[in-house]
């Protein structure tokens, strides 16, 4: 069983940065798939970014691609989400999950992984 807690969510205007942070508990972090969600409210759960076990792939929704960067530290059992030029549609609470399957790809879809964290709100006004 893996635990996720996210951290770094909050307020920020339109154009800012965050950078949200999820821990993982256990020894088989670097062994996980690990991907960042987003869900407004009224909405379905969305894809943000995914990256391989390593690190040297990564996989962005065309959302947030060129703004959003996905990365990994496995020393620290961590995965980050820098958050640039933020705009008030990136207003979600945001959940990391991970991918304990062994898959040559990197899925973009919910079910596709299999634990995930409790969320961290992410707001920007306009």
């Amino acid at each position: 069983q893996v635990q996720l807690v996210e951290s770094g969510g909050g307020l920020v205007q339109a154009g800012g940065s965050l950078r949200l942070s999820c821990a993982a508990s256990g020894r088989t972090f670097s062994r996980y798939v690990m991907g960042w969600f987003r869900q407004a409210p009224g909405k379905e759960r969305e894809f943000v970014a995914a990256i391989s076990s390593s690190g040297d792939r990564t996989r962005y929704a065309d959302s947030v691609k060129g703004r959003f960067t996905i990365s990994r530290d496995n020393a620290k059992n961590t995965v980050y989400l820098q958050m640039n030029s933020l705009k008030p549609e990136d207003t979600a609470v945001y959940s990391c999950a991970a991918d304990r399957s062994i898959r040559l790809g990197i899925g973009v879809l919910p079910n596709e992984y299999d634990y995930w964290g409790q969320g961290t709100q992410v707001t920007v006004s306009s």
